[in-house]
């Protein structure tokens, strides 16, 4: 490695979440010029599943923004180089500082007082090989140092181009894939020669399965956004990219919905001692700063039906064809935010208390509403509850989370005419909804489980005698 490569350090897109390849820059923090210690934030992204913020791991001066606002970069591609010998003088090509690829945001504000980011910044620096990025202007050049030492260790000095890689089979050749994968490919008529892979030894994944049965990002007609291009006079139709957490979600239902066999069953209940217990809580010293709402209790009566009903707790192991019971619930939240639906999950959610079970609800739905929710707070969940009710809906059908057996619909609560003690009285009322892996979850367990979390909610004493 030459000096210039020493003094100037290349910070690459991390990996900040499982199994996530790209991420869009949001914003950048910083412009070519300002001065960064190891730690500082340099720009958040937004990947598939959550917005981040990212260190940079280096002390020197921003030399170069590699990508403006708003681009998709993959996993592992420089983003930031930072000079960290600012005092050494000029270097070898000093039009690629004067020129970055990024023009400086000079309205953007540096933010006060840095903080930490929310998860790693991901792999340490590696050898692997990389393409050249195909760039007009000065960018194209910015590395030409490390490419030329790069392109001497491949044994490839003094080509005009690197060769590209051999990942992918030949077209003629027949595509690799785990059995499980080509039954999916099948399903869901997909010719996997068609179906770029992304595993090791140019295997085919199911994720590369999926991103090829997904329809064009550009074909869903949603809200424009502030940086969408405003429409042709008399146009009656938007269309804008979907990518980040709708991109995720629209993929994640579909694979859920083709993948797992959903049955849905419905229960009407009488929850009005439920309502007067929420009432008798939220003048409780024990629960005094918490919030105490209808959705509490209906998490803990779920997790007091999944305790009397462990086997609906499970994950379908496609690869081994084995069902995977798990002795812990990590209770998935859907939550509606400015970037799409996301599912965090409270983890290990059965052995809270219920004043335990309120605050992690509480913070859940705060860092929701931020767009601070980390990717870790979103793998893992086990069963999940949606609240429906909220929107004045009475119920629905919903799809499952990919990799959960089991998801409650909660419906709005109303006063409704209701038949209590032999007469007809207003009652509040909801109707509960549960759909299910019908692989893991037969009729009777799906509906035992669904009978107790109704009966919970409808005498919680059953908390107590049951919990």
């Amino acid at each position: 490695m030459t000096a210039s490569n020493q003094r100037f350090r290349e910070f690459k897109m991390p990996d900040v979440g499982e199994g996530l390849t790209e991420a869009e820059i949001l914003k950048w923090y910083v412009n070519v010029g300002d001065t960064v210690s190891d730690g500082d934030v340099v720009c958040e992204v937004e990947t598939a599943k959550a917005a981040v913020e990212l260190p940079v791991p280096f002390d020197g001066v921003v030399h170069e923004l590699r990508f403006p606002e708003g681009t998709t970069v993959d996993v592992g591609k420089v983003i930031i180089s930072v000079d960290t010998e600012p005092g050494a003088g000029p270097v070898e090509a000093p039009a690629q500082a004067a020129a970055p690829a990024v023009a400086p945001a000079a309205e953007e504000p540096e933010p006060a007082g840095r903080q930490a980011v929310l998860v790693g910044y991901g792999a340490a620096p590696s050898s692997t090989k990389r393409r050249a990025r195909k760039t007009s202007g000065p960018a194209a050049g910015a590395s030409s140092v490390a490419a030329a030492v790069q392109a001497e260790l491949n044994g490839h000095a003094g080509t005009a181009a690197p060769e590209a890689p051999a990942a992918v089979p030949a077209p003629a050749a027949r595509p690799l894939a785990k059995p499980p994968v080509r039954k999916l490919a099948k399903d869901l008529g997909i010719d996997l020669a068609t179906v770029t892979p992304t595993g090791p030894d140019g295997i085919v994944t199911r994720e590369d399965v999926h991103a090829a049965a997904r329809p064009a990002p550009a074909t869903p007609v949603v809200e424009a956004p502030a940086e969408v291009p405003a429409p042709v006079p008399g146009a009656r139709e938007t269309r804008i990219p979907v990518k980040g957490v709708r991109k995720a979600t629209a993929q994640a239902m579909v694979a859920s919905a083709f993948t797992a066999p959903h049955v849905t069953e419905f229960v009407t209940v009488d929850v009005t001692r439920t309502m007067k217990l929420v009432q008798q809580l939220k003048s409780d010293p024990d629960m005094a700063g918490l919030r105490v709402n209808p959705l509490l209790l209906v998490a803990k009566a779920l997790l007091v039906a999944i305790k009397r009903n462990p086997d609906v707790n499970a994950a379908w192991d496609e690869a081994n064809q084995e069902i995977v019971r798990k002795d812990y619930v990590n209770l998935g939240i859907a939550a509606a935010t400015p970037r799409g639906l996301i599912v965090p999950n409270i983890k290990d959610a059965q052995a809270k208390t219920l004043p335990e079970l309120s605050q992690a609800l509480a913070d859940l739905v705060a860092t929701a509403r931020e767009g601070r929710t980390s990717p870790a707070d979103m793998q893992g969940g086990t069963v999940t509850i949606t609240n429906v009710g909220v929107f004045g809906v009475d119920t629905g059908t919903p799809i499952l989370n990919p990799g959960e057996s089991a998801i409650l619909a909660l419906g709005a609560i109303k006063l409704q005419p209701w038949v209590h003690k032999g007469r007809i009285k207003p009652r509040h009322v909801t109707t509960l909804a549960l759909s299910f892996d019908h692989r893991l979850v037969d009729g009777e367990l799906g509906s035992r489980v669904l009978a107790d979390t109704a009966a919970v909610l409808e005498q919680p004493k059953r908390l107590m005698t049951w919990g």
